[in-house]
């Protein structure tokens, strides 16, 4: 019984030391913004620690911005035909998600387990990179022309898939037809609930 007990004991204090020193590890805020300039700056494709703390929080935000509004925005254009309203609620398709997303990859993982670093940082990224993809096919909706609108917001979608397949393809190595496959198959479905809602 006693040796069991020395044995938790010296068990418990390991894992007191390993806290300890992935605490004094952890980099601040600062710092980690810093090394990520820093890894841009030198085009560090191949980092371990710039994939897990940048690409993929980023890439994660892009797709779910890129995809997930589609449907939103698609059919409020299709239903009532004005293109103010689609703006609107684009718009607020892609603050909302950006900041469920901001949140989700902030509170998911603190890093110290997993190694990837400040959740702020990646919640950041995450977040804003949502808003970027959500955004950027409703701004076309600004133009008071329904069927321009549409045009350039087909363009600007077809850009954001073919966007995230050369992410995927640069930093993960997945082929480009496997990539367009999967980016394009999900952004269809997504725009088929869009007609299907729209045209209701």
């Amino acid at each position: 019984m006693a040796q069991e007990g020395d044995t938790r004991v010296l068990n418990t204090e390991r894992q007191e030391e390993q806290a300890v020193l992935k605490a004094e590890e952890k980099k601040t805020v600062r710092q980690e913004i810093t090394d990520i300039f820093h890894a841009i700056g030198r085009n560090d494709a191949s980092s371990h620690d710039f994939l897990l703390r940048v690409v993929q929080p980023g890439l994660a935000g892009l797709m779910d911005g890129s995809v997930s509004t589609l449907a939103p925005i698609f059919a409020t254009a299709f239903a009532s035909h004005e293109p103010g309203l689609a703006f609107l609620v684009g718009m607020a398709s892609a603050t909302g998600a950006g900041i469920s997303m901001a949140f989700s990859e902030a509170l998911s993982d603190d890093g110290v387990l997993t190694g990837r670093g400040s959740p702020i940082v990646r919640g950041a990224i995450t977040g804003f990179m949502t808003f970027f993809g959500g955004s950027l096919h409703t701004l076309p909706f600004l133009i008071g022309d329904i069927h321009i609108a549409l045009l350039i917001a087909y363009v600007v979608v077809a850009f954001e898939l073919v966007l995230i397949a050369a992410i995927r393809h640069r930093y993960f190595g997945t082929s480009w037809l496997l990539s367009m496959i999967q980016v394009v198959g999900g952004g269809a479905l997504v725009f088929v609930a869009a007609m299907i809602f729209g045209n209701a």
